[in-house]
């Protein structure tokens, strides 16, 4: 399986070279990673694909002058599906795991920098995200993530 061809995820990804790969294992399901993002100079944009297991994978706008600012849109993603997401920069990535043992690839155009990371709570309100299980993990730095009216008005 070819997981990424700059020519065939042209209109999504343009001229943007990938300078990084990461992947990450979640063992529980029902576990909620993020809502994470790069803010500023270092923001990423990033092709995330399941290579095992299954997820519901959500991507929110937090680009002020778009006209989705503040919308969300998910995808599930799975091991059985083969399909990835791309997710520009400016808008805040987050997933459930459906499955135990769910592994994530993540493609980014901007090196990782701890400076520049950004997050947003994953149940805020505003947002009203449609989580599709009851979540049964959460890491503490995802706990303290603020709400967007918070993130905003520090930003």
């Amino acid at each position: 399986m070819r997981l990424f061809c700059a020519r065939d995820f042209a209109e999504a990804h343009g001229t943007r070279e990938i300078v990084q790969i990461n992947w990450s294992h979640t063992v529980p399901a029902g576990t909620v990673r993020g809502l994470h993002f790069q803010a500023g100079a270092d923001a990423d944009a990033k092709w995330v694909r399941c290579i095992e297991g299954h997820v519901w994978d959500v991507m929110v706008d937090l680009r002020q002058d778009s006209p989705t600012f503040l919308q969300w849109h998910a995808v599930e993603l799975s091991a059985e599906n083969n399909r990835a997401v791309f997710i520009p920069e400016g808008c805040a990535h987050g997933f459930q795991s459906i499955e135990p043992d769910s592994k994530l690839l993540y493609l980014h155009t901007a090196f990782y920098q701890p400076s520049a990371e950004r997050g947003i709570a994953f149940d805020d309100s505003q947002l009203a995200i449609a989580w599709p299980r009851e979540v049964t993990l959460l890491s503490p730095r995802d706990r303290a993530l603020p709400t967007v009216k918070t993130y905003f008005e520090q930003n």
